[in-house]
């Protein structure tokens, strides 16, 4: 009885695993394709860090003087 409860689950899981894989878009996978870039990917002109929000960048790109 309880092979038989495994085999279904399984069945099943492996079932909504197929269906799922059909409904998501490729870019949704998970997997990032050479060539796609990311939305929001600014990076520092001078060190190449990624940048996050609108202050200046570590390496000191971006201060103002004065």
């Amino acid at each position: 009885m309880l092979l038989k409860l495994m085999a279904l689950f399984l069945a099943g899981m492996a079932v909504l695993a197929m269906f799922g894989k059909l409904r998501l878009p490729k870019g949704l996978s998970g997997t990032k394709r050479p060539g796609q870039k990311r939305l929001g990917a600014k990076r520092c002109p001078r060190c190449g860090r990624p940048q996050i929000g609108s202050g200046p960048c570590p390496c000191g790109h971006g201060k103002r003087k004065g």
